[in-house]
Protein backbone atom coordinates (compact mmCIF):
# COMPACT_ATOMS: atom_id res chain seq x y z
CA UNK A 1 0.00 0.00 0.00
CA UNK A 2 1.09 3.59 -0.48
CA UNK A 3 1.85 5.66 2.61
CA UNK A 4 3.47 8.94 3.56
CA UNK A 5 6.47 8.02 5.70
CA UNK A 6 9.45 9.65 7.37
CA UNK A 7 12.68 7.89 8.25
CA UNK A 8 14.40 10.81 9.96
CA UNK A 9 13.31 13.93 11.80
CA UNK A 10 13.20 17.23 9.97
CA UNK A 11 11.24 19.58 7.75
CA UNK A 12 8.50 18.46 5.34
CA UNK A 13 11.24 17.43 2.88
CA UNK A 14 11.77 14.26 4.97
CA UNK A 15 8.30 13.04 3.96
CA UNK A 16 8.20 10.44 1.20
CA UNK A 17 5.42 8.53 -0.52
CA UNK A 18 6.44 4.87 -0.45
CA UNK A 19 5.04 1.39 -0.87
CA UNK A 20 4.91 -0.29 2.53
CA UNK A 21 3.40 -3.50 3.83
CA UNK A 22 -0.36 -3.33 4.35
CA UNK A 23 -1.30 -3.12 8.01
CA UNK A 24 -2.80 -6.20 9.67
CA UNK A 25 -5.26 -5.62 12.52
CA UNK A 26 -4.55 -7.10 15.95
CA UNK A 27 -7.33 -8.88 17.85
CA UNK A 28 -8.85 -5.62 19.17
CA UNK A 29 -8.22 -3.54 16.04
CA UNK A 30 -10.03 -2.57 12.87
CA UNK A 31 -8.39 -2.24 9.44
CA UNK A 32 -9.69 0.92 7.77
CA UNK A 33 -9.58 1.77 4.08
CA UNK A 34 -8.67 5.42 4.54
CA UNK A 35 -10.93 7.93 2.82
CA UNK A 36 -9.58 11.06 4.53
CA UNK A 37 -7.04 12.09 7.15
CA UNK A 38 -6.20 15.48 8.62
CA UNK A 39 -2.91 17.07 9.64
CA UNK A 40 -2.45 18.13 13.26
CA UNK A 41 0.28 19.80 15.29
CA UNK A 42 0.76 16.27 16.69
CA UNK A 43 1.90 15.07 13.25
CA UNK A 44 4.10 18.13 12.77
CA UNK A 45 5.83 17.62 16.13
CA UNK A 46 6.51 13.95 15.45
CA UNK A 47 7.88 14.73 11.98
CA UNK A 48 10.20 17.40 13.40
CA UNK A 49 11.10 15.40 16.50
CA UNK A 50 10.39 18.42 18.68
CA UNK A 51 9.91 19.10 21.48
CA UNK A 52 12.74 16.69 22.17
CA UNK A 53 10.96 14.86 25.01
CA UNK A 54 8.70 13.33 22.33
CA UNK A 55 11.69 11.35 21.12
CA UNK A 56 11.51 9.25 24.28
CA UNK A 57 8.33 7.78 22.81
CA UNK A 58 9.07 8.22 19.10
CA UNK A 59 12.77 7.29 18.93
CA UNK A 60 15.84 9.22 20.07
CA UNK A 61 17.83 9.47 16.82
CA UNK A 62 15.28 8.38 14.24
CA UNK A 63 11.57 7.52 14.30
CA UNK A 64 10.63 4.07 15.58
CA UNK A 65 7.46 4.14 13.48
CA UNK A 66 7.89 5.61 10.01
CA UNK A 67 4.15 6.23 9.55
CA UNK A 68 2.43 9.56 10.30
CA UNK A 69 -1.16 10.66 10.74
CA UNK A 70 -3.55 10.22 13.65
CA UNK A 71 -6.95 11.54 12.54
CA UNK A 72 -8.53 8.96 10.24
CA UNK A 73 -11.83 8.22 8.60
CA UNK A 74 -12.87 5.57 6.14
CA UNK A 75 -14.57 2.23 5.72
CA UNK A 76 -13.91 -0.86 7.79
CA UNK A 77 -12.16 -3.46 5.64
CA UNK A 78 -11.58 -6.20 8.22
CA UNK A 79 -11.83 -6.57 11.99
CA UNK A 80 -9.76 -8.39 14.59
CA UNK A 81 -11.32 -11.44 16.22
CA UNK A 82 -12.23 -9.59 19.46
CA UNK A 83 -13.92 -6.63 17.74
CA UNK A 84 -17.67 -6.48 18.41
CA UNK A 85 -18.74 -2.91 17.57
CA UNK A 86 -17.85 -2.79 13.87
CA UNK A 87 -18.24 -4.93 10.77
CA UNK A 88 -16.72 -4.65 7.29
CA UNK A 89 -18.29 -1.80 5.34
CA UNK A 90 -19.02 0.40 8.38
CA UNK A 91 -18.00 4.04 7.95
CA UNK A 92 -15.88 5.12 10.92
CA UNK A 93 -13.69 7.95 12.21
CA UNK A 94 -11.23 8.20 15.05
CA UNK A 95 -7.59 8.03 16.08
CA UNK A 96 -4.95 5.76 14.55
CA UNK A 97 -1.21 5.73 13.94
CA UNK A 98 -0.39 5.80 10.25
CA UNK A 99 -3.48 7.53 8.86
CA UNK A 100 -1.52 9.04 5.96
CA UNK A 101 -1.80 5.79 4.03
CA UNK A 102 -4.25 3.78 1.97
CA UNK A 103 -5.02 1.59 5.00
CA UNK A 104 -4.63 2.10 8.74
CA UNK A 105 -5.32 0.01 11.84
CA UNK A 106 -7.06 1.50 14.85
CA UNK A 107 -8.16 0.17 18.19
CA UNK A 108 -11.89 -0.47 18.35
CA UNK A 109 -12.05 1.76 21.45
CA UNK A 110 -10.63 4.74 19.51
CA UNK A 111 -13.24 4.70 16.75
CA UNK A 112 -16.84 5.79 16.32
CA UNK A 113 -19.35 5.41 13.51
CA UNK A 114 -19.29 8.33 11.10
CA UNK A 115 -22.65 10.11 11.06
CA UNK A 116 -24.35 9.83 7.66
CA UNK A 117 -24.75 13.61 7.36
CA UNK A 118 -20.99 14.21 7.81
CA UNK A 119 -18.53 13.83 4.92
CA UNK A 120 -15.34 11.81 5.29
CA UNK A 121 -13.33 15.03 5.07
CA UNK A 122 -15.37 16.68 7.83
CA UNK A 123 -15.10 13.60 10.06
CA UNK A 124 -11.31 13.51 9.62
CA UNK A 125 -11.04 16.97 11.18
CA UNK A 126 -12.74 15.97 14.44
CA UNK A 127 -10.78 13.44 16.54
CA UNK A 128 -7.70 15.20 17.98
CA UNK A 129 -8.96 18.80 17.78
CA UNK A 130 -12.44 17.90 19.04
CA UNK A 131 -11.21 15.73 21.91
CA UNK A 132 -8.62 18.34 22.93
CA UNK A 133 -11.33 21.02 23.05
CA UNK A 134 -13.70 18.80 25.03
CA UNK A 135 -10.99 17.84 27.54
CA UNK A 136 -9.94 21.48 27.93
CA UNK A 137 -13.50 22.55 28.66
CA UNK A 138 -13.98 19.71 31.14
CA UNK A 139 -10.78 20.60 32.98
CA UNK A 140 -11.82 24.24 32.86
CA UNK A 141 -14.92 23.52 34.91
CA UNK A 142 -17.63 22.23 32.59
CA UNK A 143 -17.51 18.76 34.14
CA UNK A 144 -18.37 15.44 32.52
CA UNK A 145 -21.87 16.48 31.48
CA UNK A 146 -20.91 20.04 30.56
CA UNK A 147 -23.15 21.89 32.95
CA UNK A 148 -22.77 25.63 32.63
CA UNK A 149 -24.70 27.39 35.41
CA UNK A 150 -27.12 30.08 34.20
CA UNK A 151 -25.34 33.40 33.74
CA UNK A 152 -21.85 31.89 33.71
CA UNK A 153 -19.67 32.90 30.79
CA UNK A 154 -17.00 30.81 29.10
CA UNK A 155 -13.86 32.45 27.71
CA UNK A 156 -12.20 30.64 24.84
CA UNK A 157 -8.96 32.42 24.07
CA UNK A 158 -7.74 31.89 20.51
CA UNK A 159 -10.83 30.39 18.94
CA UNK A 160 -9.48 30.60 15.39
CA UNK A 161 -7.80 27.18 15.02
CA UNK A 162 -9.19 23.67 15.08
CA UNK A 163 -9.26 23.26 18.88
CA UNK A 164 -10.66 26.75 19.47
CA UNK A 165 -13.37 26.32 16.84
CA UNK A 166 -14.48 23.05 18.42
CA UNK A 167 -14.32 24.59 21.92
CA UNK A 168 -16.73 27.36 20.89
CA UNK A 169 -19.14 24.86 19.30
CA UNK A 170 -19.02 22.52 22.30
CA UNK A 171 -19.50 25.35 24.83
CA UNK A 172 -22.47 26.71 22.86
CA UNK A 173 -24.09 23.28 22.85
CA UNK A 174 -24.41 23.21 26.67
Amino acid sequence: MKATVYRKYGSPEVLKCEEIEKSVPKDNEVLIKVRAASVNPYDWHFMRGTPYFLRIQAGLRKPKDKRLGVDVTGQVETVGRNVTQFTPGDEVFGVSRGAFAEYACASESKLARKPENVTFEQAASVPIAGLTALEGLRRGGLGEKGQIPPGQKVLINGAAGGVGTFAVQIAKSF
